[in-house]
């Protein structure tokens, strides 16, 4: 499915993300304890999935029925996660930096509404406009297949404009996919609103790999991809060399940013699968157990 395999899906339902914020939604989820044997009142039971705790297995139940199910605890409560892309050209013009935002934005769409969770879904600065919302595991493959076929339909707003107007309140989870590439001080307006919605925030930052280490030579045309405005130069090794070292100041002060409001940041490349993004990153960071 347009890079995302039957297979990894499996994988993925056996995942959660992992949400800092205490603020959380008063409807159950299948946010899993982790606290076997403690006093959290009891609630009622789910189907046995391969990583659960053995321990928590209703043998009882298993005896009269021959299914495994676990005991839900009344903590294992909703998230309601919302998931912004951006659409603009600079990240829908690229093929590979478009389709592995898409597979993203999706998978991590699939993993919230396995658990059960709520997700809104904002393409960011595209034509259409049209919020998706869902809510538990019968619309994790839909959404995945809605997101994952969106259309690359960029208006004329940048991202950060677009995202000021769309931002939701009452989230547990706010996920922020684009390619930060705008002045800092944008970001920084954004994030600051954030700041004051008391949520977990993941800005995740996704770059062409010619982005990050160009290897073009000689005389050049280079084409915003916003504004269309042209440049001819002449690529010499110094001009690259000075690139890299704006870009990567650049990188270095939007992740202090996110430090500073207490969110986190994660850089990766469109070279990357979704499956090394997801299990191997997220996991490593933390994000997603």
């Amino acid at each position: 499915m347009n890079g995302v395999s039957n297979e990894l899906l499996g994988r993925l339902r056996k995942t959660t993300l992992v949400v800092q914020t205490r603020k959380r939604g008063a409807h159950k989820g299948l946010r899993r304890s982790h606290k076997f044997g403690s006093s959290l009142e009891f609630s009622d039971f789910r189907a046995y999935q391969p990583g659960d705790d053995l321990r928590q297995i209703d043998w009882n139940i298993y005896g009269r029925t021959q299914k495994h199910y676990i005991k839900r605890y009344l903590d294992e409560q909703e998230v309601k996660t919302a998931i912004y892309l951006d659409c603009t050209k600079s990240v829908s013009i690229i093929p590979s930096k478009w389709e592995r935002a898409k597979q993203l934005a999706a998978t991590l769409s699939y993993i919230a509404l396995s658990n059960e969770d709520q997700v809104s879904f904002t393409p960011v600065a595209n034509g259409n406009p049209r919020v998706i919302q869902r809510k538990g595991a019968v619309q994790a493959k839909a959404t995945l297949f809605d997101i994952i076929n969106l259309s690359n339909e960029s208006t004329s707003l940048t991202f950060t404009e677009s995202l000021h107007t769309q931002l939701l309140k009452d989230k547990q989870l706010t996920i922020i996919i684009t390619d930060g590439l705008e002045a800092l001080e944008k970001y920084e307006a954004v994030l600051k609103k954030l700041a004051f919605l008391n949520g977990d925030v993941w800005f995740i930052q996704m770059l062409n790999k010619l982005e990050l280490e160009p290897d073009y030579q000689g005389d050049v045309k280079l084409i915003d991809s916003e504004t269309s405005s042209e440049l001819n130069i002449s690529m010499r090794p110094k001009i690259i060399s000075q690139y890299e070292q704006r870009l990567h100041e650049h990188l270095k002060n939007l992740k202090k940013i996110c430090d500073k409001y207490g969110f986190r940041y994660l850089l990766v490349n469109d070279e990357k699968t979704v499956d090394e993004i997801l299990l191997r990153d997220c996991i490593s960071h933390g994000w997603i157990r």
